[in-house]
């Protein structure tokens, strides 16, 4: 048998090679239309839900650190040593109400009352120069094609207020809704189910994004779906939540899997 000398050794296997470059090529362009079509198809079939509902704080509004850096600052000066590690692992998602009876609990003493308008006070200087929206939210909303609202434990001044200085307001309109229109904040299930009555919205055909587990406690005992946002909470913490997620760029695939 003849020997193949080096040089044609060396073409026939760059041949080879190119050619396995080339199958593999159309391998991939057959498989990314596959995907395409597949997911096509399924964003054409009906939702299973029929409203989101977004938690604003950490998950709208970039507001998580600088609400509890004020807030454990305040609690230190008033002789209840916080760090701000402790601020959101014991009070994120709730109300200062909240605050208020688990301060009273641990150490038997009562916060001022001008507590919480001194919070407040800070807090909204904090908002007017280092408030920005949470990265990707707004190109959640602007191809978000199903109805949304937002549900937060703040009140309806400091939702506006983080909102307008995001320039997110106009995203809502009058479809938010604040703890201080029902009788229990989170963990109980009554801001939720408050949101869906006045969007006239099935509880079963409801989704809550959330950020705390305070958020995800408060949409499980509403009987929603929940998704989980994990940027500033550990996983665990919202491992009630039907699904997580870590950046905003996955909301709307994820999302997507919630249809028939």
């Amino acid at each position: 048998m003849q020997a193949i000398e080096l040089p044609e050794f060396e073409t026939r296997h760059r041949e080879v090679v190119d050619r396995h470059r080339q199958l593999e090529q159309e391998r991939e362009a057959l498989v990314t239309q596959h995907t395409f079509a597949t997911s096509h198809q399924r964003d054409n079939r009906m939702p299973s839900f029929d409203l989101v509902i977004f938690d604003n704080d950490g998950v709208v509004v970039d507001s998580e650190l600088l609400a509890n850096r004020v807030l454990s600052d305040l609690l230190t000066e008033h002789g209840h040593p916080t760090s701000v590690e402790e601020s959101i692992r014991d009070y994120m998602g709730g109300t200062l109400a909240g605050v208020r009876s688990i301060i009273r609990e641990q150490s038997g003493q009562e916060l001022p009352d001008d507590f919480d308008a001194l919070y407040h006070r800070r807090l909204f200087e904090a908002f007017s120069t280092d408030l920005r929206p949470v990265p990707g939210i707004q190109s959640v909303l602007d191809r978000l094609d199903i109805p949304f609202c937002l549900a937060s434990s703040g009140t309806l001044d400091r939702i506006v207020r983080s909102l307008t200085v995001t320039g997110l307001l106009h995203y809502f309109g009058d479809r938010i809704f604040s703890a201080e229109q029902v009788a229990n904040g989170k963990p109980a299930p009554d801001l939720f189910l408050h949101a869906a009555s006045e969007m006239a919205v099935p509880i079963s055909r409801c989704i809550v994004v959330e950020d705390s587990p305070n958020g995800v406690a408060a949409a499980r005992a509403a009987g929603m779906t929940v998704l989980g946002y994990v940027a500033l909470t550990p996983a665990a913490r919202l491992s009630q939540a039907d699904a997580t997620f870590a950046s905003m760029q996955e909301l709307l695939p994820l999302l997507g899997k919630f249809v028939r």
